[in-house]
């Protein structure tokens, strides 16, 4: 279909007559009439515009270099639009009601909260209660008897706290720390650890395990950053993987594994420089 152009259809040629004595008066109707219309055109593409960036997802420009640090970095090439989840949401959290007992056995107690994003389209209350599980399995964290863990829903009362977030809003969160994670990674910040929508929903590409066994490793991996855990490498092929191995860029020959202690010792390897 051939496009019509916006101010009509062509003008024929001016009249070589004594109608010519009205031509100015013509000429300058037309060109009121016409830039009424680019003002009006003008006018409706602002408003589309506005609407658009409103409820749409708003351009955000990555930082030109990549970090990695306590969270995630890396390059990571162009992935797929994402589906069955949003790639924004509100950018404002919910959090989970209530609090657990506390878990672990000795050492300084750790209270964290737990939040997801408006418009993500996940319960917080389902949420936490993976989350809840996890951390107070004698595999995770409290398992070195140097720690206790308790979610409660007080922000004042909590140490950190742990957000769902979309990946336009995760990559935001993360940013603000200089971590780079191009809407496909999750990470940490002091006192925040920012699990990526698009990770949960997903895990990663060639994983080899569950999706429930990747987000048991993404809590305990970014929780393991707010312990004080720095990144480790595969000790070997066909060994598990450290829980703080960046999992989500590949295994290295390692297999999956989601717990930072198996068979009652911390199983780790070597600290990644």
């Amino acid at each position: 279909m051939t496009p019509s152009s916006p101010y009509g259809p062509p003008r024929p040629p001016e009249p070589r007559s004594a109608s010519q004595g009205v031509r100015p008066a013509f000429v300058r109707m037309h060109r009121r009439r016409r830039r009424s219309m680019l003002l009006g055109l003008l006018v409706l593409a602002t408003a589309i515009g506005v609407t658009v960036s409103r409820g749409g997802e708003p351009s955000v420009e990555p930082p030109a270099t990549t970090q990695g640090g306590m969270g995630h970095g890396g390059g990571v090439a162009a992935h797929p639009a994402p589906t069955g989840y949003p790639s924004v949401g509100a950018g404002r959290f919910t959090a989970a009601d209530g609090e657990t007992s506390v878990h672990g056995t000795d050492g300084p107690l750790h209270r964290y909260r737990v939040v997801v994003e408006r418009g993500a389209g996940q319960d917080a209350e389902v949420f936490a209660a993976t989350v809840d599980e996890v951390l107070a399995d004698p595999r995770s964290w409290i398992a070195s008897d140097e720690l206790r863990v308790q979610r409660v829903a007080d922000a004042r009362a909590a140490d950190f706290t742990i957000y769902l977030a979309t990946p336009v809003t995760s990559e935001r969160m993360c940013a603000e720390g200089g971590l780079t994670t191009e809407r496909y990674t999750s990470c940490r910040l002091p006192g925040q650890v920012i699990i990526n929508l698009a990770r949960w929903m997903e895990a990663v590409p060639d994983y080899g395990a569950s999706l429930d066994t990747y987000r048991t490793y993404v809590i305990n991996h970014e929780v393991g950053h707010e312990f004080g855990e720095e990144h480790e490498a595969c000790p070997g092929p066909g060994e598990p993987a450290p829980v703080m191995q960046q999992q989500t860029y590949g295994l290295q020959g390692c297999v999956a594994n989601a717990w930072p202690y198996l068979d009652g010792r911390r199983y780790a390897g070597d600290i990644v420089p």
